[in-house]
C-alpha cells in the first residue's frame, strides 16, 4: 500500500516540478522579450513604471504557464509522457508569442519609433 503511494506521489511531483519550471522560463522570456519590445519602441512611462508593471505580471505569466504543465502530466502524461511534454512546449512557446504580441506590441498606443508598433529587432516571419 505504500509503494503505490509513493509512485502516485512522485509523479504528481514530477508534474509539478515541470510546470514550476517551464512556467517560470516561459514568464521569464515573455517578460524579457515585453520589456524589450517597450524600450526599443518607447513605450510606457520609463524604465522604472516599466520594470514595476513587469514585475507585476510576471507571477501572473508564471501561474498561467504552469497551470497547463501540470495538468498535462497529470493527465495525458500517466499514459504518453512524450506527448505530454511536447504538447507542454508547444503550449509554452504560443503563450510567449501570444504575450509578446498582445502586450509588447499594444496597437492602440501610438509608436513613432517603430512602425506598426513592431520593434526592428523581431523576426518578419513572425507575424504580430
Amino acid at each position: 500500500m505504500g509503494a503505490g503511494t509513493s509512485g502516485a506521489t512522485s509523479r504528481g511531483l514530477r508534474g509539478t516540478g515541470a510546470g514550476i519550471l517551464f512556467g517560470g522560463l516561459t514568464a521569464a522570456v515573455s517578460v524579457a522579450a515585453i520589456g524589450r519590445a517597450w524600450a526599443a519602441c518607447d513605450i510606457g512611462g520609463g524604465a522604472a513604471a516599466n520594470g514595476m508593471t513587469l514585475l507585476v505580471l510576471t507571477p501572473l505569466i508564471w501561474i498561467a504557464a504552469a497551470l497547463p504543465w501540470i495538468v498535462l502530466h497529470s493527465t495525458l502524461g500517466r499514459r504518453h509522457s512524450g506527448a505530454a511534454w511536447a504538447t507542454g512546449l508547444l503550449f509554452a512557446v504560443c503563450l510567449t508569442w501570444f504575450l509578446v504580441t498582445w502586450l509588447g506590441m499594444p496597437d492602440s498606443y501610438p509608436a513613432p519609433l517603430c512602425p506598426g508598433n513592431v520593434p526592428p529587432w523581431w523576426p518578419r516571419l513572425l507575424p504580430t
